[in-house]
């Protein structure tokens, strides 16, 4: 699962969403969506504004945590088995 930090990032600066909104140009519809994760897709050149306005990496605003279920298949059709991390 990919989870936006965007609500941490901003309480990190004290910065609203509105603030946010007037620095990057970002409709605030769309941080807002952003903001409580509700987005099916990102604007590379969004992120890029928002990375610059707070002065963070995109590792900081973008991480992935491990799905509960499998999602993916094999060729085949079958469930790949993903051996756990050593």
């Amino acid at each position: 699962m990919i989870r936006i930090l965007l609500s941490t990032r901003l309480g990190e600066r004290r910065w609203t969403q509105a603030d946010l909104a007037r620095a990057t140009g970002i409709r605030p519809s769309t941080i807002n969506d952003l903001y409580h994760e509700m987005a099916d897709r990102v604007n590379l050149e969004h992120l890029d504004l928002i990375c610059e306005a707070l002065d963070c990496d995109i590792s900081e605003l973008i991480i992935r945590e491990p799905n509960a279920e499998i999602r993916v298949r094999s060729r085949m059709g079958n469930p790949i088995h993903i051996r756990p991390k050593q």
